[in-house]
């Protein structure tokens, strides 16, 4: 289990209520932190939809995560 902080955009904000929030997990990516939030805040926006970001840095579905990150989901924004 490790210690992460979350941080929500949009859509995903207004789903979850919260700007931010730290959660303790057995998720090691953020494909599986997603799902993991999704399963429990009743995102609707599938994985393959949102982005990710750890510690500032876009990174990949698959990419390890660690005690202490901070992971951002953005959800896909329209404008001009």
């Amino acid at each position: 289990m490790i210690s992460v902080h979350v941080q929500y955009f949009a859509i995903l904000r207004e789903q979850r209520g919260l700007t931010t929030e730290t959660l303790v997990t057995p998720a090691t990516t953020p494909a599986a932190l997603y799902e993991e939030l999704r399963a429990r805040h009743g995102f609707t926006l599938p994985a393959d939809r949102v982005r990710a970001a750890v510690n500032d840095a876009f990174v990949t579905a698959g990419a390890t995560l660690r005690d202490g990150d901070r992971v951002v989901f953005i959800p896909p924004v329209a404008g001009g």
